[in-house]
């Protein structure tokens, strides 16, 4: 028994300590080459790892990208429920979605500039005033968007549509559309 407790406390030990018996034996060259070998395998299998990431991401966005288009389409009709909550869901997407030109014509064409003008002028609520003024901006800033909208009667609906006392960001959005169609009304 005390000859297994000698050997344990030995092991112990030496694991403490960190000191290997078999490195003794080994010159300090020995143990630089022992050393660097293992710092450019960890190398080695770093960058495999990382090239391993990047591949399956790009992987992942290439099989993602086709289904943006879908997505917009949803979010266009998840305007045309009824339930206010949904609307201000696929306004907040709409706005979210239309962050290039390319987009926004993309959102236009599907129709989301129209059912966002038949949200904002269906709105009872200022929340869903505000979503719908949001994405509106968001697609204003396109100004083949702003005339299709322009020709879709925007003018007459934003201007028709109620103050709101409680939040400054509906007429913030308001006077910023107003202010884009008048300088598109100069520039024809």
């Amino acid at each position: 028994m005390r000859i297994i407790a000698s050997q344990l406390s030995t092991y112990l030990c030496r694991r403490r300590n960190g000191v290997n018996l078999q490195s003794r034996h080994f010159s300090s060259q020995q143990l630089k080459d022992e050393l660097s070998i293992e710092e450019e395998a960890e190398r080695k299998v770093g960058w495999l790892l990382k090239s391993i990431f990047f591949v399956t991401a790009g992987a992942a966005g290439y099989h993602f990208f086709p289904y943006m288009e879908n997505l917009m389409q949803q979010s266009v009709s998840l305007l045309r429920v009824k339930d206010p909550l949904y609307k201000r869901m696929g306004a907040s997407r709409v706005a979210r979605f239309a962050i290039d030109d390319e987009r926004r014509m993309q959102i236009a064409e599907i129709g989301g500039h129209k059912e966002l003008l038949n949200m904002l002028s269906t709105a009872k609520d200022d929340r869903t005033r505000k979503a719908a003024l949001t994405a509106l901006d968001a697609l204003s800033r396109s100004d083949a968007v702003l005339a299709s909208m322009h020709r879709a009667g925007a003018v007459s609906i934003i201007k028709s549509s109620p103050n709101s006392l409680e939040d400054a960001d509906v007429e913030k959005f308001k006077l910023s559309l107003m202010k884009r169609f008048q300088d598109m009304k100069y520039e024809i």
